[in-house]
């Protein structure tokens, strides 16, 4: 009995110097491995006679239990210090500025973006938004769309299974929903822009399947074709930072619109390279229009009281050709060495006050 409790006190005594989950295995090992020192005791129990070896075995069996409560108390203690010295050796002050090399980037769509919604905004555009899924009736019928329009076809759109309501779901293939529901929502005057992901089944090098537009509607009771081409030509010449950017207006045909156009900008492509300004070739960049009556009668708005203009482009182009970049697929695939070369710096907040770039 006297060995059972001198080697109680051996164990205290060696957890109490133990620094470290690996000295502390080691006393374990030490006193119950399978050359430790109660083990060795147990193994004396053959030589004792039955009543002793009773005796003796209850008691090694209570110092067994002692030592492993022993062994797991400090364990817990260790491992609770080596935790904490753990926090405190990786301390992170989040208050302190990104190292430089870490430095995160804008993506050019977004910057393109706000670059947009700032020149609007100068004019006095508010931004309005919708919903990515939208039903048939907010993405083609109140817009003028038949249901024979090629656009309707499953070649371009992707269509979702019906909503409970019964009406057909889709993947909208325009920003020109937000129109709808604005006008729905609000009452002439109307001047807001719709910034948005758009969808549509294409894919190559100057198509993606996701890609983002801008749409701009204005409604009031005195608007005409004059306020809508002042309003482009402002936008290009701004956003391009190019005051003499040559602009002209090509009659074309969009169900909700009527007259609709086309906007080309002048450029030059010789050599390869695509260039902005007055050199004799034309670029188109959006289109155009006044909004079409039976838009306006399927919102709600008098038609023969009110009038208004709309138009849309997509971001994807305009950012291509103010920062030359060659793929549009690039835009999406999410490389961080591209990011960190056309990127900009996060401060860089787009204004007219103080620059869209710098």
């Amino acid at each position: 009995m006297e060995q059972v409790e001198t080697l109680k006190r051996e164990v205290a005594a060696a957890l109490a110097q133990a620094g470290d989950l690996a000295a502390l295995d080691a006393v374990r090992v030490a006193a119950l491995g399978k050359k430790g020192s109660l083990t060795g005791l147990m193994a004396g129990l053959r030589d004792l006679d039955p009543e002793a070896r009773k005796a003796f075995g209850a008691a090694l069996n209570v110092a067994k239990d002692e030592i492993t409560a022993l062994l797991d108390a400090r364990k817990a203690e260790l491992e609770r210090a080596a935790l904490d010295a753990k926090l405190a050796r990786e301390t992170v002050d989040v208050t302190l500025p990104p190292r430089p090399e870490r430095t995160g980037r804008i993506h050019p769509i977004s910057q393109t973006r706000d670059e947009m919604v700032a020149i609007f905004a100068e004019m006095g555009f508010t931004v309005a938004e919708g919903p990515d899924i939208e039903d048939d009736w907010h993405n083609f019928t109140a817009l003028n769309i038949p249901p024979e329009h090629p656009a309707r076809q499953m070649h371009d759109t992707f269509y979702l299974p019906d909503r409970p309501d019964g009406k057909a779901a889709v993947l909208r293939t325009h920003t020109s929903p937000v129109q709808i529901r604005t006008m729905l929502s609000q009452q002439p005057p109307i001047r807001i822009v719709a910034p948005g992901r758009t969808f549509r089944s294409d894919y190559d090098q100057t198509h993606t399947p996701m890609f983002h537009q801008i749409e701009g509607l204005v409604i009031d009771e005195a608007i005409h074709m004059g306020h809508l081409r002042g309003c482009l030509i402002e936008f290009c010449r701004a956003f391009f930072d190019l005051p003499d950017l040559p602009l002209r207006f090509r009659p074309s045909f969009f169900p909700f619109t009527e007259p609709s156009a086309e906007v080309d900008i002048g450029c030059s492509r010789k050599g390869g390279e695509l260039k902005l300004g007055n050199y004799g070739d034309w670029l188109e960049i959006l289109g155009c229009g006044m909004v079409h009556p039976k838009v306006l009668d399927a919102c709600g708005i008098d038609s023969t009281r009110y009038q208004g203009f709309a138009f849309g482009m997509g971001i994807e182009r305009p950012a291509m050709l103010k920062y030359g970049i060659p793929d549009l697929r690039t835009f999406f695939e999410a490389d961080l060495r591209w990011l960190k070369h056309y990127g900009f710096v996060p401060l860089d907040v787009p204004s007219l006050a103080t620059g869209l770039t710098r």
